[in-house]
């Protein structure tokens, strides 16, 4: 029996590592992402390996590392968004899917972005994940965008992932994986997105439900630290609401078996009141603090 570490790679290839059955390790020689039905992008820096990790340990629990796993059962976490923003179920298409039937689906929603058509871009650097267009007798009625975010990881877990493509029944010992949690990013750079692309849906004439942002709950953990636990929450829709879907795993059943993922948190609330605590919330080291910091650097503390 294989022994495995603590600090462990948790799903490759959208199975368990040690997963041996066939429609697991089918993927492996593929390289594919069950997922979005494509080769997984998760490569080395010359692309010569393809690494497929959807998910590792944590000291918070299992958290998924790719946006891509989060698409499972065929963007179903887009369809809860399309009937949660416009009220009702019309049939949710990707652009390949509609372009065929453009001309006799004159009442649908549209999901543009990376893996369907090409993402909306705005100026110069700035792209939106997803837009679901709501087409209402062969027109743009309204739409609503949502962003998909996981976590990204530092280090490296070379070792640890060759052990698991090369394991037989008689592996023993798989060694510890050596990745990090950039947790770091969630207040560099995923809270500053929110907010911006929040902010630019907040503005248009045709978007009624501002923006949704999916993503792990044990990453949403970490907005809590900067934002706060006690943000005043909203229960109606408006086009300057923030909705939070937030997502775990669910427990592991067997080899052969993907786990599936769980809407853990559904909340809204204002992207004004967000902003403000991004930047003055309740977290927010003292003027104080950062003296002191400085003094002990001097050697003056």
């Amino acid at each position: 029996m294989t022994t495995r570490p603590k600090k462990d790679l948790i799903e490759i290839f959208g199975y368990a590592p040690d997963d041996l059955t066939s429609q697991c390790r089918s993927l492996w020689k593929i390289s594919a992402c069950p997922f979005i039905n494509k080769q997984c992008s998760k490569a080395n820096h010359d692309g010569s390996i393809i690494y497929g990790t959807c998910s590792v340990s944590s000291p918070y629990g299992d958290c998924i590392i790719c946006p891509n796993r989060l698409y499972q059962n065929k963007y179903s976490i887009l369809r809860k968004i399309s009937h949660d923003a416009f009220g009702f179920d019309l049939p949710l298409y990707t652009f390949e899917e509609y372009i065929p039937i453009r001309e006799t689906e004159l009442n649908c929603v549209i999901a543009l972005g990376q893996n369907s058509g090409k993402e909306v871009k705005i100026g110069t650097s700035l792209s939106m994940d997803w837009v679901l267009a709501r087409i209402e007798n062969g027109k743009l009625a309204e739409y609503t965008g949502a962003e998909v975010q996981s976590i990204d990881i530092t280090g490296n877990y070379r070792d640890a992932w060759h052990s698991y493509k090369n394991i037989t029944p008689s592996t023993s010992l798989i060694p510890s994986s050596e990745h990090g949690m950039n947790w770091a990013n969630v207040h560099k750079r995923l809270i500053p997105q929110i907010i911006r692309k929040g902010t630019i849906y907040s503005r248009s004439n045709l978007v009624n439900s501002g923006l949704y942002f999916i993503l792990p709950d044990i990453v949403y953990r970490k907005f809590e630290e900067i934002i706060g636990v006690d943000i005043p929450l909203q229960t109606s829709k408006g086009k300057d609401i923030l909705t939070i879907h937030t997502y775990e795993l669910s427990p592991f059943i067997k080899h052969g078996q993907q786990r599936s993922i769980q809407l853990k948190r559904n909340i809204l609330f204002s992207l004004e009141e967000f902003s403000r605590r991004f930047i003055s919330g309740p977290n927010l080291p003292s003027g104080e603090q950062l003296d002191n910091a400085i003094k002990r650097v001097l050697g003056l503390g």
